[in-house]
């Protein structure tokens, strides 16, 4: 499955948005007034307004009682607990080969995680962009089993919420910020198999003036400051849908679990979480442009040098993270053996670079992972002194990109993207 450049959503969002601003929105669930009036008041909100991920732009904190929200066992040592979310523990990766066990594989869920009857489930496709306009009401359907029965592609891609190290703006910059304090756990890669989505829209009639395709999700509706958004929606742009999405139906050579979109969910090399559907129902297809509460209404920047309205989030930029618990315990006089992973939404990573505090030095990288969602690398050191030390590790995407000393500053701490210093101590 190939890499998307980077450009392609920010470019599709900013069109969107330009539309959308002028009043040519199609569909419910956007409010630009609101947006605008939210958008301005984003400055004052600060870390006490709110424990949760503040995915709608609001200065309230989330309405959505989540009860039981992740089905799946969260053992202390693999999954951190976040709401109705769940974080993976990178000491759990150590040795665990390219892709992410199941057992460990993030969960972001807007509300909670549904449970689906395979037999019943249906996948809709409906709107004016497929020959004979089908309706919501009236759609094309296809069952598990036809979907099944269609080729089938798997690949190993990189999933990664928004919000990904939202904790450090407060924890290294000194900028506290509401929502989901993620560490950089919120990030995987898995085996994903299925169909192609082009293959589905084609089967189902795609016509050639058509623009826009929008997944909707099975979850509960969403609900933010009392307004009821509806289910977990967003758009992208025909060209993307026919490029690489998949609706994958399989992780790690299993079925999808529930957490994980049980029985279809689609996959979206390249572009930020939220554009991964889970536990997709229906996908709207259309001739004009499509908007939802997702695209316009939050998973935008607001904030210093940002326009009232915001700005679109673009690709995900370049990340590393050590193998090894948070303020762990090494030996000191002796050698170790660091180990990690780095990332980008931009493409494969070039090299890796860590720092036990007297300079940096290349790490070593894994030479199967070259070209890949994520490079694995390793680095050995011997702690010099007992006490406490940092270490410091940072990447370099295929495009020149580099992680910064500092991540540019937003309302909601999206896109965290500086090297992250990682206490341990030596006795």
């Amino acid at each position: 499955m190939s890499q998307s450049p980077s450009p392609a959503e920010a470019v599709h969002d900013a069109d969107r948005s330009r539309q959308w601003l002028a009043g040519h929105a199609h569909g419910p669930g956007v409010d630009r007034d609101r947006l605008l009036e939210v958008g301005a008041a984003m400055a004052a909100v600060t870390a006490a307004a709110a424990e949760r991920e503040p995915v709608a732009v609001a200065s309230a904190p989330v309405g959505v009682d989540p009860g039981a929200p992740i089905v799946k066992p969260l053992p202390p040592e693999l999954l951190r607990p976040l709401d109705t979310n769940a974080e993976m523990r990178w000491p759990s990766m150590a040795g665990q080969g390219y892709v992410v066990p199941v057992d460990r594989f993030f969960v972001r869920n807007h509300t909670l995680t549904p449970q689906l009857d395979p037999a019943t489930w249906r996948l809709r496709l409906f709107g004016d962009g497929l020959r004979g306009a089908p309706t919501r009401d009236n759609p094309v359907e296809f069952d598990l089993d036809e979907l099944r029965r269609l080729p089938a592609e798997e690949h190993a891609a990189l999933l990664e919420c928004a919000g990904n190290g939202r904790r450090y703006f407060a924890e290294q910059q000194d900028e506290p910020t509401p929502g989901v304090v993620w560490g950089l756990g919120s990030v995987g890669v898995a085996r994903w198999r299925g169909v192609r989505l082009g293959t589905v829209l084609r089967l189902a009639g795609l016509r050639d003036d058509a623009v826009d395709v929008m997944p909707e999700g099975l979850d509960p509706d969403y609900v933010s400051g009392g307004v009821n958004l509806g289910r977990v929606r967003r758009p992208m742009p025909v060209a993307k849908a026919l490029d690489d999405v998949l609706l994958a139906y399989e992780m790690n050579g299993e079925p999808l679990p529930a957490d994980h979109g049980f029985p279809v969910r689609v996959v979206v090399p390249g572009w930020v979480g939220i554009s991964s559907i889970k536990w997709v129902g229906a996908i709207e297809v259309s001739t004009t442009a499509l908007f939802s509460p997702w695209n316009t209404q939050f998973y935008r920047m607001f904030g210093p040098g940002q326009p009232a309205d915001g700005t679109v989030l673009t690709a995900q930029p370049v990340r590393s993270a050590f193998e090894l618990a948070w303020d762990a315990r090494v030996p000191v006089g002796e050698e170790v053996l660091l180990t990690g992973r780095s990332w980008s939404g931009n493409g494969p990573i070039a090299h890796v670079e860590v720092d036990s505090g007297d300079g940096w030095r290349p790490a070593d990288l894994v030479a199967a992972d070259r070209g890949g969602a994520w490079q694995r690398w390793t680095a050995r050191w011997r702690p010099p002194t007992p006490g406490r030390h940092v270490l410091r590790a940072r990447a370099t995407d295929c495009t020149g990109a580099v992680q910064p000393d500092r991540a540019a500053v937003n309302d909601l701490a999206y896109l965290f993207d500086a090297v992250v210093a990682h206490p341990v101590t030596a006795c």
